[in-house]
């Protein structure tokens, strides 16, 4: 075969790996400045080789807020944000819960966990009070109770159950397992600020990023390009 011919060939070859992946254009669609929340970090602002998962695209569904139903060991949830919050609130299971004695609760723990968006976060905020109120520092899962706040015991607990949950979520859902698998390596980040002393279940976009890992590994999937954008 002409050495010539087979390097033409072989270009093509490389040529139509690269391109095995495209990317939906309005994941970095340009919104108005005057439209954006105070909160927001906005799908241009990301830099090459990076993706926002904002709330404005399909990639909105990779935040906690989403409705994504899921169990995890055994219970359903309708987010990750209900499991979350719903933490907070008296555990059923521990009759030696002390918020039992608390009477102003808005919501069971049962009820939090079938919660989703702004109204799970409402429901959060909503038991923070509460908590301030008493003195309780701690949240509970599985009768453990944890200051996941702490940056030591009780935040590894709780990115421990994140982590989990969140795979639970990707590995349950069809949909958002091949979403997550498209957007290859891209560097996700996410559509709000986090504070930099923020413990490490705050950052679910790194989360995501080791469970993609993992899920390329499981696929035998790999990277081929460098640059995205």
């Amino acid at each position: 075969m002409n050495i010539n011919f087979l390097l033409i060939i072989l270009l093509l070859c490389a040529s139509n790996i690269g391109n095995t992946i495209e990317f939906p254009d309005n994941w970095w669609r340009n919104i108005p400045r005057d439209q954006a929340h105070s909160w927001e970090v906005l799908p241009q602002d990301a830099k090459n080789g990076e993706v926002i998962l904002s709330k404005r695209t399909e990639l909105g569904i990779f935040s906690n807020l989403s409705y994504s139903n899921f169990i995890f060991h055994n219970i359903k949830y309708s987010s990750v944000e209900g499991l979350w919050q719903s933490m907070k609130y008296p555990d059923t299971s521990d009759s030696l819960d002390p918020r039992h004695s608390i009477l102003s609760w808005e919501y069971t723990r049962s009820e939090v966990n079938t919660l989703y968006g702004w109204d799970a976060k409402k429901a959060g905020d909503m038991a923070n009070s509460i908590m301030r109120d008493h003195g309780i520092k701690w949240v509970s899962y599985n009768q453990e109770r944890f200051n996941y706040k702490d940056m030591h015991r009780g935040s590894d607990i709780h990115y421990n159950i994140i982590y989990a949950a969140i795979k639970e979520k990707v590995y349950q859902n069809k949909s958002i397992k091949k979403l997550l698998l498209q957007t290859e390596c891209l560097k996700l980040r996410p559509d709000h600020r986090i504070k930099k002393t923020a413990p490490s279940s705050y950052r679910y976009h790194q989360i995501l990023m080791k469970i993609r890992r993992t899920l390329q590994k499981e696929e035998n999937l790999n990277c081929f390009r460098k640059n995205y954008k």
